[in-house]
């Protein structure tokens, strides 16, 4: 599909514009932060902790005396950058594995699908913290350890397009012409399943940026004093009655930006005519 009617598709779409209204908001508030924020994200002041939303600290203060609009800020660099590395990864390995199996087929789809099935069969959360608790917690890590996780899904999506491509007369035609497979795959293939891994990835991104705060929340994600929201959100759980604002803000920051790239992977979808089914 040409780009400019996909834009004309997604202008169409009233959630589609909300989405990405947030992530647009959330991208520029991330890539801004340094000059947005009011204070310095890792150091505070004891005398100003527990400072209820107000000014100049609009979001209020943590228990160590950190503005929270600052960090909030700061922790959607490290969410996005999360969600969009985590998601390179996964997409990357899922495609290429995806394109593999479907194509080739025999031994190798048994192998590549088993073990995606074997990855499937764990609950993506127990297994993201039994890999990053086997190692020493770091950002790195976690961008690695869930795109890891999550290239079983993308591979069985990759592979479900090519088993009902290949045996399109396009394809036929270039494997009698005596075209490599590589040529196949890249040209005649990849295409076919670009649209879909788009939408999927899209969709991914909000998975990963919870996966990162879960991760974080229990201590094996970004590590002190680097701004997390599942950090944030963590180091208020014991607040709530008296300081509710210091796990809320990062909550709802979490929340709605999962809400933004879900609303827009959807938007995505119907403009592309992705399939679900």
């Amino acid at each position: 599909m040409q780009t400019p009617r996909l834009w004309v598709r997604l202008a169409r779409d009233r959630s589609a514009l909300v989405g990405l209204s947030i992530v647009t908001a959330l991208t520029l508030a991330a890539i801004g932060a340094p000059w947005l924020a009011p204070a310095d994200p890792v150091r505070g002041s004891l005398s100003e902790s527990l400072q209820a939303p107000s000014h100049p600290f609009w979001f209020g203060t943590d228990v160590q005396g950190r503005d929270i609009l600052t960090r909030v800020l700061f922790g959607a660099r490290l969410s996005l950058a999360v969600g969009l590395v985590s998601q390179t990864v996964a997409s990357l390995l899922g495609l290429v594995l995806g394109l593999l199996a479907g194509y080739y087929g025999r031994w190798i789809d048994a192998v590549l699908m088993r073990l995606a099935d074997v990855t499937l069969a764990f609950p993506s959360l127990l297994l993201l913290i039994a890999i990053a608790a086997a190692v020493t917690p770091s950002l790195p890590l976690v961008f690695v350890v869930i795109g890891i996780v999550g290239w079983a899904g993308m591979a069985r999506l990759v592979r479900g397009q090519v088993l009902s491509l290949r045996g399109l007369d396009y394809v036929q035609a270039a494997r009698a012409l005596g075209a490599r497979d590589a040529r196949i795959l890249g040209r005649h293939l990849l295409p076919g399943v670009l649209a879909p891994v788009t939408v999927a990835a899209t969709l991914g991104v909000g998975g990963a940026i919870m996966a990162e705060a879960a991760l974080s929340f229990v201590g094996l994600g970004a590590q002190p004093p680097t701004p997390s929201w599942g950090a944030m959100v963590a180091d208020g759980r014991d607040l709530l009655r008296v300081a509710p604002w210091v796990s809320l803000i990062p909550g709802l920051a979490i929340g709605l930006t999962v809400l933004g790239m879900n609303l827009l992977g959807d938007g995505l979808r119907d403009a592309l005519e992705v399939r679900t089914a």
